[in-house]
């Protein structure tokens, strides 16, 4: 890196677990470069402030598209994601300056007996604003009360585990990394109950951060120090079967791709006409091909991206 760039100002969201995200990305610029200063500039994004469903409001990118303002008016360097918020493609003039290593892409149930689905009660109700995550748990427990929520990890956590009433729920599902990131699956080891992705399909980029920058600023092709190559590949994969199959904030579509035993393994998730889960799975030597894959088995299966 240049000596202009002896300041990089990083733009994140204002939330404990956005704040966490983005200083794993400092701290893996600070080990590459130890005289670089780091200054993080926390902003409010139009997904944080609004109530109410995301499909509704202009979808996740909604968290993305402040800090994206910010780069292009010269006010931040880089921006940190939660990888599964930006939308596919990427707005006009970004790019993706790096991909850190993969956290846990899992989806977790939170509740206070910390079970599978299959423990909580007749009628239980758990909390979700995710299309995706409340048809996968419909499909496992059809009794179950879907209730709309939002906010940040601590309080949907809180809903479970402090809320009386009428505000009280059974359960949630939340993110593993997120819970993770934030120290909390030590804490509250007993109440979290992790979901294999084979069974309950995570979002695209699920764990996966995102560093955003201008496609023509200096860093975007310095930042090799805090990119992983098998993370990088998972997330192209990933979001270009979300590209195949025009998905949007609409959609209901869930997809994991990792490497292991020599090949790259692909799960995917999408509805069919009744509204029901189809699950489909390939594996192959490149993960470029995986999108190809798993687009043709979710449309002979009758899946589509459409909910």
């Amino acid at each position: 890196m240049g000596d202009e760039f002896e300041t990089i100002r990083i733009g994140t969201r204002r939330s404990a677990l956005a704040r966490a995200q983005t200083a794993i990305v400092a701290a893996a610029l600070r080990a590459a470069r130890r005289d670089v200063r780091i200054d993080i500039v926390p902003m409010a994004s139009r997904g944080d402030t609004l109530r109410g469903p995301l499909s509704a409001t202009g979808g996740k990118g909604l968290f993305c598209a402040a800090l994206e303002d910010a780069l292009r008016a010269g006010h931040i360097d880089l921006a940190v994601h939660s990888a599964k918020d930006l939308p596919v493609p990427l707005a006009e003039g970004m790019t993706l300056a790096a991909v850190p290593r993969r956290g846990d892409p899992r989806d977790a149930l939170v509740s206070p007996a910390g079970g599978p689905p299959r423990t909580l009660r007749h009628g239980a109700r758990v909390g979700t604003s995710s299309v995706r995550r409340a048809v996968q748990l419909r499909a496992m427990r059809p009794d179950v009360a879907i209730v709309a929520l939002r906010g940040n990890v601590e309080t949907r956590m809180a809903k479970v585990l402090d809320a009386r009433g009428d505000e009280r729920l059974d359960a949630a599902v939340l993110a593993m990394a997120g819970l993770e990131r934030l120290g909390l699956t030590r804490q509250w080891a007993d109440v979290i109950f992790p979901l294999r992705p084979e069974t309950f399909v995570p979002a695209a980029g699920q764990g996966t951060l995102a560093v955003e920058t201008l496609a023509t600023h200096a860093l975007a092709d310095e930042l090799g120090a805090c990119d992983d190559g098998d993370a990088r590949q998972a997330l192209t994969a990933e979001r270009g079967l979300l590209e195949r199959l025009g998905a949007d904030c609409h959609s209901c579509v869930g997809v994991h791709v990792a490497r292991g035993g020599g090949l790259w393994h692909g799960q995917a998730m999408a509805t069919d006409a009744g509204g029901e889960p189809v699950r489909v799975d390939a594996a192959c030597e490149r993960p470029d091909e995986l999108p190809g894959l798993l687009a043709e088995r979710l449309a002979r299966a009758g899946a589509s991206a459409r909910y």
